[in-house]
């Protein structure tokens, strides 16, 4: 067996494991916890889909995941949030054909912002995903309030910027919302639950067959 092969046919089996460990990753309806302060300091993983699940980020090619234009656009959103709203923080971050998946944490005595990457509450675990603002990198506004605001903020941000695409350079138009109106979020309550996470959303594209939000893709500049 090719080695390529089988080091698909393992990181296949972590996909498998890591959906046991987390069972309602995938869930569609609301699972926001009664009563929980969605503001309160620590990492959260988010899962975001398109709606109608149509695939307008890009396509997936010998297990990577090639972006087109709004895929960069999406990416490019993600990775500004520090630097646009202070207190928040990204960690990994994977934007499929017609979903994202990524970690957002909420620091609970955030630095200036552009000061670099912010520490994890857990030992061991550093986020290199994101670079320092650089020199002339506007800084950030006043802090937004919880999660489901951060998360409203990007999803108007990423669907006027899509729209500003379709009517200035051809993307493919989207029915009403570019976004399901829902989201799905898991509170990542340990360093264990943290590394799986990470793990799962950087083979996301390894095992893009075989998930639920597969569907034929479509490819566009």
């Amino acid at each position: 067996m090719p080695e390529s092969s089988g080091i698909n046919t393992l990181t296949r089996k972590l996909h498998q494991e890591k959906m046991q460990y987390i069972p309602d990753m995938h869930h569609r309806r609301s699972i926001r916890l009664k009563n929980y302060d969605y503001s309160c300091a620590g990492l959260y993983f988010i899962t975001i889909c398109t709606q109608n699940r149509l695939c307008l980020f890009g396509e997936i090619r010998n297990d990577e995941i090639i972006f087109n234009h709004a895929g960069k656009m999406v990416k490019k959103a993600w990775d500004d949030i520090p630097t646009y709203y202070q207190g928040f923080d990204v960690h990994e971050l994977i934007v499929m054909p017609n979903h994202i998946h990524g970690i957002i944490q909420i620091l609970s005595n955030p630095d200036p912002v552009g000061a670099g990457p912010r520490a994890c509450p857990f030992p061991h675990i550093s986020n290199t995903t994101r670079q320092p603002r650089e020199e002339g990198q506007p800084r950030g506004v006043a802090p937004t309030r919880s999660l489901p605001d951060i998360v409203h903020r990007f999803k108007t941000l990423t669907t006027k910027q899509y729209a500003d695409g379709v009517a200035n350079y051809g993307w493919p138009r989207f029915n009403k919302k570019l976004w399901q109106r829902n989201y799905f979020e898991h509170i990542i309550r340990d360093e264990r639950s943290y590394f799986k996470i990470s793990d799962y959303i950087v083979n996301n594209p390894v095992t893009w067959r075989e998930d639920k939000y597969y569907e034929q893709q479509s490819v566009h500049s």
